[in-house]
């Protein structure tokens, strides 16, 4: 039976680190990313400003819907607030940890490069939290969401200008 179970749970893990597989939105500026950012530079409104865009998913081998984890919640300059735009990314995202309670997910609060590096890394860790606090709010477990901040560490643009900034001031949803 042991084996049976180890053989299963490797099929899963297979499986499962198939299903996060990235790939490059056609409509998205090729932006230079940081080898350490996950996914892809996010789609642009007129504006200027980052959109979440639709959320897509993959699925498990449990035939239960993963969010698509290249997403990103998106903030104004200094906020930490979510706007209504990234509450339907948010609530999938709950959704899934709620009918997955083994499934763990780490929020990443990043910040633009503007302020002091300690001031960053309070800003990021707000935005994460942020985040977290939605989701438990919409049915997810806390044990479930681990919130964590980069500040301005691990950007998305390289740029030293508002698009570049936009870009930066996210929070990154994240396996562990």
């Amino acid at each position: 039976m042991k084996r049976i179970s180890f053989a299963v749970l490797a099929i899963v893990a297979g499986l499962y680190g198939c299903a996060t597989t990235e790939s490059q939105d056609s409509a998205t500026p090729a932006a230079a990313p940081s080898p350490t950012a996950r996914g892809g530079a996010p789609a642009s409104t007129s504006g200027g400003q980052p959109s979440g865009g639709t959320v897509g998913s993959t699925s498990t081998a449990t035939g239960s819907q993963r969010p698509d984890l290249k997403r990103s919640v998106y903030y104004e300059f200094d906020k930490y607030d979510v706007k209504p735009e990234y509450r339907a990314l948010i609530e999938s995202h709950a959704r899934w940890l709620k009918s997955n309670p083994q499934a763990r997910l780490t929020i990443e609060g990043n910040a633009d490069e503007r302020g002091s590096r300690e001031y960053n890394v309070a800003l990021g860790q707000r935005r994460a939290e942020s985040v977290t606090k939605m989701m438990v709010l919409m049915g997810a477990r806390p044990e479930q969401i681990e919130a964590v901040s980069w500040g301005e560490e691990k950007p998305r643009a390289g740029g030293h200008e508002e698009k570049s900034w936009s870009e930066n001031r996210r929070s990154d949803f994240a396996p562990r």
